[in-house]
């Protein structure tokens, strides 16, 4: 494989090689993303976990966590715990296959796929719906500054009825999926009706810069240094 990182020399190189070439292959055969692409991402991939020491195989939690407050500026620990839970179970560690589908997840046009996270992501109770109470809490955090308290929990109010309103299509008290995709196959733009999860098209464009240089190592392993 052609060496793409001029901080990885020959030796490293091969060990990348080793290690991800048959990934590379597997992902690239079933995804939209090009093999440049998932290699570039594998690599950066690959420089995160050098940083756990010689018998490390996977990237850590926090290192994950520390990408999304330098990438995504997201310091919202419960989103980043939430979408970290959408794309994997593990609850230590990221593995290649899942930091692939992340990046696949935040570039593609697939509105059903992305749906499909939101709504993982929004359940925060993980029962199949989402309730008024967690509404409730969502649009907390759309109104947070103000002098007049009593103000504040009226806008809360009036944002949480009007969202139940708006996806509780078949009027049941809870938001199932089939009532948001229904809503959201219809206006796309409110896929994120709870609160940011995807990145803007700056953000996108901040990913793309970086994701083949080596600051955004430095940022997110401080240690490092």
């Amino acid at each position: 494989m052609e060496n793409l990182d001029s901080t990885i020399d020959s030796t490293e190189n091969s060990r990348f090689s080793a290690l991800y070439g048959g990934l590379i292959k597997e992902i690239a055969a079933n995804s939209k993303m090009s093999t440049l692409d998932i290699t570039c991402l594998l690599c950066v991939y690959y420089k995160f976990v050098r940083f756990n020491g010689p018998g490390a195989k996977q990237m850590k939690k926090n290192q994950f966590y520390q990408i999304y407050l330098v990438l995504f500026n997201v310091a919202n620990v419960q989103v980043i715990e939430r979408s970290l839970l959408a794309i994997t179970k593990d609850t230590k560690f990221v593995s290649p296959r899942a930091w692939i589908d992340l990046f696949e997840l935040y570039t593609t046009e697939d509105l059903d796929r992305r749906m499909k996270f939101a709504f993982e992501v929004y359940d925060t109770k993980n029962t199949g719906v989402i309730d008024r109470e967690q509404v409730g809490v969502a649009c907390e955090k759309f109104f947070h500054e103000g002098d007049d308290e009593d103000e504040l929990i009226e806008l809360r109010a009036d944002m949480t009825e009007f969202i139940m309103k708006k996806f509780d299509v078949d009027k049941d008290g809870v938001i199932s999926f089939e009532d948001y995709s229904s809503v959201v196959s219809q206006q796309p733009v409110l896929v994120e009706f709870l609160g940011w999860l995807f990145p803007s098209n700056e953000e996108r464009d901040l990913m793309a810069h970086v994701i083949n240089m080596d600051s955004l190592l430095n940022y997110c392993n401080p240690d490092s240094k």
